[in-house]
């Protein structure tokens, strides 16, 4: 009796686990159906931009990324000037995407060593008709020059000294999505097959907080105690290009200047409040590029590279000018 007991009790773990795996499968199934239904499907010129015939894709990247800020101030007939280049940062990032889906885990060495305690964050997204860059950087190694009254030194940044927090947020509209694919040149998930172009709309914006502690240099030189925030929201359009100059190939680049619609700064030099005299054109520029090679029938390696500039005030009162990059080598293997 006990044996025939422990008999009925495995043939029913068994039938359950067996329906258990077929509900799990046909959910799979469902999810995986409707997932490539949502990326086959799409109103593009198959003659222009393909997706990739595989679910999978696996990219490994190595990121440099880099920032400059050079101020020029005038303030009771004595001048002002600073030019300050970030600490560049490199990171190693692993990528999975899954008919569209992207993961991606980065790691920054120098930082993980505790070299130093700068941070930066982003978020990107590029779609064939929409997309954008966000990125965060909160930073206080940089070194460059510091010149008041016609005397220049050099200066290296420490925490105590000086500290830098930039958002900046760029994103586009294409209007021939058609046949001109962002994607393609900058996440892998659509294959440029001939030359394209397209014209863009374009809008900006960068919010940064900036404080110089003051003190004295190394050398003896006072140094004035700065403090500013800033806000920027610009709109434009441009153009981008995809040129296609051989079956393995694409280069791709891309220019959006955009100009400053909306501006608030608050601006004080030895707690003095300084005016921050604006004129016209400000703005802010993004430029993109990218080489792709496509190895083989599943792989593809490549460069590119984002670049953002934003100029704001003037040099006689105050003038503010920001350089941002960001460069990507990177392998991939699409599955």
């Amino acid at each position: 009796m006990k044996k025939l007991l422990l008999v009925l009790v495995a043939f029913f773990l068994v039938a359950t686990n067996h329906v258990n795996a077929q509900k799990v499968f046909k959910i799979n199934h469902f999810i995986d159906s409707v997932l490539t239904l949502r990326y086959l499907r799409g109103n593009y010129d198959t003659n222009y931009v393909t997706r990739p015939q595989t679910k999978w894709t696996l990219v490994g990247r190595f990121n440099v990324a880099g920032a400059k800020i050079h101020t020029i101030a005038c303030q009771n007939g004595q001048s002002f000037e600073t030019e300050l280049t970030a600490e560049k940062k490199a990171t190693v990032t692993i990528g999975v995407s899954y008919l569209g889906l992207s993961l991606n885990l980065s790691v920054n060495p120098a930082k993980m060593l505790g070299k130093y305690r700068d941070y930066e964050i982003g978020f990107r997204s590029y779609g064939k008709r929409f997309g954008f860059d966000i990125t965060y950087q909160d930073a206080s190694n940089y070194e460059g020059w510091h010149e008041t009254g016609g005397v220049r030194q050099s200066v290296t940044t420490s925490e105590d000294m000086f500290r830098l927090r930039t958002l900046n947020v760029n994103a586009y509209y294409a209007f021939n999505q058609r046949r001109f694919s962002y994607p393609a040149a900058f996440a892998h998930s659509y294959i440029q097959r001939r030359s394209a172009g397209s014209f863009l709309l374009a809008a900006s914006g960068q919010g940064q907080h900036g404080e110089v502690n003051g003190g004295m240099t190394e050398e003896g030189v006072r140094r004035e105690k700065m403090d500013f925030k800033m806000t920027n929201i610009a709109l434009g359009a441009g153009y981008g290009y995809n040129y296609v100059p051989a079956r393995s190939w694409l280069i791709h680049i891309s220019l959006l200047p955009t100009f400053i619609v909306y501006s608030k700064s608050t601006i004080s030099i030895d707690d003095e409040d300084v005016s921050l005299h604006h004129h016209f054109p400000e703005g802010i520029i993004t430029a993109r590029s990218a080489f792709v090679k496509q190895i083989g029938s599943n792989k593809f390696a490549g460069l590119s590279v984002v670049y953002n500039y934003t100029g704001t005030g003037d040099k006689d009162y105050l003038s503010i000018r920001n350089q941002k990059w960001l460069a990507r080598l990177y392998f991939g293997v699409r599955l």
